[in-house]
């Protein structure tokens, strides 16, 4: 599979595994199902198992045949937190992320209780474990026991670029739709060890309480600390994507829903991504009888808001007259 992306936040996509399942209304228009199972049944073809969870053991070294630096989407085509992905694939995922610190690593899951479970359970306690752990598993994925000191002396040492634990070049994110996504899943985020963890809210399908001002120790346990102990949530996320649905069957998004989001971001100082607007565009009710527009699939959110289905392309992702391109810190 090509390497290439029209992803707009990154430039290239890494999929060493392929295949998923539907776990919440965000997943009902997948596009990653869509196109994989055109190819179910024929013989010899990538996706001749349709989007049934498959390992891809010889896709996991491509990255560390890159030469210039790349923001690499993970899994574009799966949840590297499915169930069906064993923990020990898992390790020779972040061990090749281990030996590439040129190159920032977007992993998103809809699965946060099983990326915390790995990351407190599975790994080791320790920095200097698991630097020897992944660097074992490194030695066993390069067959280089170099690839084993090099990820030892990174994590457990500092001895290279983006040095230490957790990798400084692999960030963390939750895909969020709606409110309840949101409430069940920023939680386990905040609970997994990160350099950077990031929420993508595509599809929005409703407005969303952020609760960014809120203590991160009271959304995770339900125990308020005292103030000399208040960290923000607003503190713990740091960077938030937002888009609208693209695709057959996609569903409007309401521009104030995107607003709201922008808002709280700029309010906590939080990188604030759009993507897209998807299908749909906004237009004003006088235009909605236009020559050009009348024959086109029209949604009313309220007396005021009108959208109009005029595809991908045509409604762009300009929010209030200029495109949000925001990115998290990446310096070392």
């Amino acid at each position: 599979m090509s390497s290439q992306t029209k992803i707009e936040w990154a430039d290239a996509t890494w999929n060493p595994v392929t295949g998923c399942s539907k776990v919440s209304e965000g997943c009902r228009n997948c596009y990653a199902l869509r196109f994989a199972e055109r190819f179910r049944g024929i013989h010899a073809h990538y996706f001749e198992k349709g989007f049934d969870v498959t390992l891809r053991p010889n896709m996991l070294e491509l990255p560390l045949s890159w030469k210039k630096p790349k923001k690499v989407f993970v899994n574009s085509m799966s949840d590297l937190f499915h169930p069906d992905v064993p923990f020990e694939f898992i390790d020779k995922v972040f061990a090749v992320m281990a030996l590439a610190p040129k190159h920032t690593f977007q992993i998103l899951t809809k699965r946060p209780d099983r990326m915390l479970e790995y990351f407190c359970n599975h790994l080791p306690n320790s920095t200097m474990d698991i630097a020897r752990y992944l660097g074992d598993v490194a030695w066993k994925v390069t067959n280089d026991e170099n690839a084993d000191i090099f990820v030892c002396n990174r994590i457990g040492a500092g001895a290279t670029k983006n040095p230490g634990w957790p990798l400084k070049n692999v960030w963390l994110g939750v895909s969020i739709e709606n409110q309840k996504a949101a409430d069940e899943r920023i939680p386990k985020l905040l609970q997994t060890t990160a350099a950077v963890r990031f929420l993508s809210m595509e599809p929005l399908l409703g407005p969303v309480n952020l609760k960014l001002y809120e203590s991160v120790v009271y959304r995770t346990t339900g125990w308020q600390p005292p103030l000399s102990e208040y960290t923000r949530i607003g503190e713990c996320i740091h960077w938030v994507i937002v888009g609208g649905e693209s695709g057959p069957g996609a569903r409007p998004m309401h521009p104030n829903w995107v607003r709201g989001i922008r808002d709280q971001c700029q309010a906590a100082a939080i990188p604030f991504f759009f993507k897209q607007w998807g299908e749909w565009q906004q237009v004003q009710r006088t235009m909605a009888d236009d020559q050009i527009l009348r024959h086109k699939h029209k949604h009313s959110f309220d007396s005021d808001t009108m959208v109009v289905k005029v595809g991908k392309r045509k409604a762009g992702r300009l929010l209030d007259g200029r495109e949000w391109n925001e990115y998290p810190s990446m310096e070392d």
